[in-house]
């Protein structure tokens, strides 16, 4: 008996020996899982490089930041025009950060294949998207990937147009509602915008662009700019209308009303003048490459955004976007954050995306120039505009221009995406800064190179 009491007593030691060894062990494991997961936000692939859209973000963070223990954000901003190598490089070095954005649909496809899905993580969490239109939420279901983004920031195209330089040129302002003619009953299109374009363009001598004594190569002021497109599918798509530079087959195709676009705005930069060209653009005349924010533009067709970036420019307004062949369209984008696949910490990483569409959007959109997709929510975004821009803004035909989006978008994907983006946008810089081309000639060698690279993606 003793024998067996002296076994069980041996037991008793060792086992109380192995749980005090544990002991340190384990509370190392609770120290280490209460350590905060730190979740890299990038910023650059679309808005957020500008000082007070920095400072928003920043501030975002240090928010978020201080009332969080077990999660903290890491912000990672880097210029637009290196950003996707940057972004391409983190990716391939094995060093990518966890959320992108914001981002729309071009920055997107430039790594298709490569978001998180976002339902089973919604579904673990329950977080409700009944907030949303539910149009809004299935706009970002792609088939194969999944819901690879939720609805956050949208942002219509519509025209900017300066009032004091109609004032001074005697000229109604544009149609500040959609299906409203000009003041002298024409249709408010493309035409027309000519016409008032080249009234509104003026050479140092006051003459404007239809007068035989106009001096082209001392424009002071011009009547109309496409302000800040990615590219040349963005520039033709308003107001020309949607369209795409591949069909189902993916062979590359050039749309009529793109052809038409392509002509229209190499004419207005070269020939008629109320456009201005590269040079123009980022000279000191047009504040070195913005264009309607220097004051010497009447009128700029962008999106909602630009509200960034107007400079000097207060006695502004908002009008429909014109017409062509009796189609309005204002291309928009929606720009959102997205978590990438490879992320290490999909829970957390929801969890931050969450909080920026979420407490964090109002202060964001309004220095991001976006739309809340939250209905109930743009009252209060437009009312802190008014408090910028005090001149009071026609919000409505901004609101408005939602019902007549670009569908196929000018920002969708094409095959072998990176490089024919890059050919298209080496498009756009060609016909803006070179005169005396074959416009006919130049798309058709355009739809040659598209061709090839399609072909390299079968």
């Amino acid at each position: 008996m003793f024998k067996y009491l002296k076994s069980l007593l041996v037991l008793l030691v060792v086992a109380l020996l192995l749980a005090t060894v544990a002991l340190p062990s384990h509370r190392a494991s609770i120290a280490v899982a209460q350590e905060p997961v730190t979740v890299t936000w990038f910023v650059g692939l679309g808005a957020g490089g500008q000082p007070e859209q920095i400072e928003a973000q920043e501030n975002v963070v240090e928010e978020f930041n201080a009332s969080h223990t077990d999660v903290q954000i890491e912000l990672v901003i880097a210029d637009n025009t290196v950003a996707y190598d940057t972004l391409s490089t983190l990716i391939a070095s094995g060093d990518a950060p966890d959320i992108i954005g914001p981002v729309g649909i071009r920055g997107a496809n430039a790594y298709a294949g490569s978001w998180l899905d976002l339902e089973p993580l919604i579904e673990s969490t329950g977080y409700d998207l009944s907030r949303f239109d539910p149009a809004l939420v299935d706009f970002y279901r792609v088939e194969g990937e999944g819901l690879i983004g939720l609805p956050f920031g949208i942002f219509p195209s519509f025209v900017y147009f300066n009032r004091d330089l109609f004032d001074a040129a005697g000229l109604p302002y544009p149609p500040q509602a959609y299906g409203e003619p000009y003041a002298d009953g024409d249709e408010w299109n493309v035409d027309k915008v000519r016409e008032i374009g080249m009234l509104l363009t003026l050479d140092e001598n006051g003459n404007d662009a239809t007068s035989p004594d106009f001096d082209p190569t001392k424009i002071v002021q011009f009547g109309f700019v496409a302000q800040w497109p990615a590219d040349a599918r963005a520039l033709f798509t308003s107001p020309f209308g949607a369209g795409s530079f591949y069909d189902e087959n993916n062979n590359a195709v050039i749309p009529e009303n793109w052809a038409a676009a392509a002509q229209w705005y190499y004419d207005g930069m070269w020939k008629d003048y109320f456009i201005p060209n590269d040079p123009y653009i980022n000279s000191d005349l047009l504040a070195n490459g913005n264009p309607f924010s220097s004051g010497n533009v009447a009128m700029a067709a962008t999106h909602l955004w630009y509200t960034c970036c107007l400079g000097t420019v207060t006695n502004w307004d908002a009008a429909a976007m014109p017409s062509y062949n009796g189609v309005v369209t204002a291309k928009l984008h929606a720009d959102t954050f997205r978590v990438l696949e490879m992320t290490e910490n999909p829970e957390a990483a929801f969890e931050v995306l969450t909080y920026l569409i979420g407490d964090a959007a109002p202060t964001l959109l309004q220095v991001y120039g976006g739309m809340p997709a939250d209905a109930a929510e743009q009252d209060a975004f437009f009312a802190a505009l008014d408090e910028t821009y005090p001149q009071g803004v026609n919000w409505q035909v901004v609101i408005d221009s939602q019902g007549y989006p670009d569908n196929p978008s000018h920002e969708g994907w094409m095959p072998n995406f990176n490089e024919a983006d890059e050919r298209v946008s080496a498009f756009l810089t060609l016909i803006q800064g070179t005169s005396g081309l074959d416009i006919a000639a130049e798309l058709e060698t355009l739809r040659s190179d598209l061709q090839a690279i399609f072909d390299a993606a079968k």
